[in-house]
């Protein structure tokens, strides 16, 4: 276990690797340290060729409540302008997937980080509570714009304006998380889905998450593209006998039943 006030990191031969939010007696807020050592965890990991997928989640009873108000000026001064010490930067450039497992609460830069997320699973005590416009605080990673992609601008407006909680079944329900389940078994449940990920092609899944991501962030016509040349780029670089490899490797398989979600 990591000395509390820490981010702990623990790598699975399986390839799946768990970074740990580690301050529960302060509800996991985030001091400054922390957050320099979440943003050198999360590149790390993505240049760990032995590291196929993250589980992100935090010790005890909550997620993240978000950045420690005493660090409050080093951090949105400085820090926030640094992408070398930005955690929800270098977990958008993370080329590895991120399963976020959620308990308790994830508050305002929590929320943050959650949302940098590839995927989310939620224990039904989870708390979504954007806080910024209570305290006077100004979004610098992400709230403002991926909660109204998410879950529709009026209900982003209402969230945000009015610091309105989302609860476990409403962030289900809006999409914002994919999963709910018992709170002890939030990492379970994250760890399934990692390790799902890496029984398939570990490069395509590199990839997908890759396209994916990318063409978020274009209409919907520029997205297709994107799509298209990076699929002709990637066909036009195999060779005859790995065309061959893929032919053998699908007839000898038998497609398995789908894995419920």
């Amino acid at each position: 276990m990591a000395e509390e006030g820490r981010i702990a990191v623990e790598k699975k031969a399986t390839g799946v690797a768990y970074v740990m939010i580690n301050r529960p007696r302060a509800l996991n807020s985030l001091t400054r340290e922390m957050i320099v050592e979440l943003a050198r965890a999360i590149k790390a990991l993505s240049e760990d060729e032995a590291v196929g997928a993250i589980v992100l989640y935090g010790s005890g009873r909550a997620f993240c409540s978000g950045v420690d108000l005493t660090a409050a000026e080093a951090v949105f001064k400085g820090d926030v302008k640094d992408p070398d010490a930005d955690p929800v930067h270098q977990m958008e450039l993370c080329r590895k997937p991120i399963v976020g497992a959620v308990r308790g609460y994830a508050v305002t830069a929590g929320f943050e980080i959650a949302l940098a997320c590839d995927v989310l699973v939620a224990g039904e005590d989870a708390v979504f509570l954007d806080t910024h416009a209570r305290f006077g605080i100004f979004p610098s990673w992400g709230l403002s714009q991926k909660l109204a992609r998410i879950i529709g601008a009026n209900r982003a407006r209402e969230v945000s304006l009015t610091a309105a909680p989302i609860t476990a079944a409403a962030a289900e329900r809006w999409g914002l998380v994919g999963q709910v389940v018992e709170p002890e078994k939030v990492v379970e449940k994250a760890t399934e889905l990692a390790e799902a990920m890496l029984r398939n092609n570990r490069d395509l899944v590199l990839r997908y998450k890759s396209v994916i991501n990318d063409g978020l962030k274009l209409d919907l016509a520029s997205g297709l593209a994107l799509e298209k040349e990076r699929a002709h780029r990637f066909y036009d670089g195999m060779t005859r006998e790995q065309f061959e490899q893929m032919r053998k490797y699908i007839s000898s398989r038998r497609s398995p039943a789908p894995s419920k979600l």
